[in-house]
């Protein structure tokens, strides 16, 4: 979400306790370099919305029941002292004011305790599932899905995808992520901007079903970071394996 009041909060009131460790980020892998690809939609990955407005974004992740969104935890709950986020929907493949795979409904969301109860950046993700009224068909088997992977480490060439408040269709960025601090990720990839939060990084696109592997979200250090071109994500470690195996059981 990169909400601005927030970050500005933050800071004032030392509330981040995720702050890249200088250290960290000088024996990181600095080398990061990013390709802006042209804007083109994928069916496994969507916008957000609330209210009629798009504010994050979500992914299709494989799970038992195929039903399973990826996201930060920052666009499914409050965080420290609030509570879960209710009447979001989904809208994979959306562009343009159009949502070619129509709008589905967002429920049980789940997100580490660390986040519920002290909005702990390094767990800045989030599972819910998606169901839409008259479908008997499950998400993944219309969108497809990418698969999951957790402690696969720092160094990746990802492909990021996101939608901006701003845009009616996605930015896409092709770059390569390095370590930020013991549990944070980052990446230069130039305007990911407010409503790209829970963008996926996603690695080893097939290029005809451009589905792969995502090891990231945006999120974690200060919601996804305070520069447009500068993205981060909470390491997905135990914490986040073991929550999505809560959520890919319920199959």
């Amino acid at each position: 979400m990169r909400r601005a009041l927030l970050l500005v909060l933050c800071v004032v009131l030392s509330g981040c306790s995720a702050v890249p460790d200088p250290a960290a980020t000088e024996n990181a892998d600095t080398t990061m370099t990013a390709t802006p690809a042209a804007p083109r939609t994928t069916p496994a990955i969507g916008a957000l919305f609330l209210d009629g407005t798009h504010f994050c974004t979500a992914s299709v992740v494989h799970s038992a029941p195929g039903d399973l969104l990826l996201t930060a935890a920052h666009c499914l709950h409050d965080g420290e002292g609030g509570q879960y986020t209710t009447g979001i929907s989904f809208a994979p493949g959306y562009h343009d004011g159009v949502a070619p795979y129509g709008y589905w409904d967002v429920s049980d969301p789940q997100v580490p305790e660390g986040w519920a109860e002290s909005s702990d950046p390094d767990l800045d993700v989030g599972f819910a599932t998606a169901h839409q009224a008259g479908t008997t068909k499950t998400l993944e088997s219309i969108t497809g899905a990418n698969t999951l992977l957790t402690g696969g480490g720092f160094a990746h060439a990802i492909t990021l995808t996101g939608y901006p408040d701003e845009r009616e269709a996605p930015v896409v960025c092709h770059g390569s992520s390095a370590q930020a601090d013991t549990y944070q990720m980052r990446v230069a990839c130039p305007g990911f901007t407010t409503g790209t939060s829970g963008g996926p990084w996603v690695v080893g696109a097939d290029p005809v079903t451009e589905l792969g592997t995502v090891v990231g979200v945006i999120g974690g250090y200060l919601y996804g970071g305070d520069d447009p071109d500068t993205s981060y994500s909470s390491y997905f470690d135990t914490d986040v394996a073991t929550l999505y195996r809560k959520m890919d059981a319920r199959g």
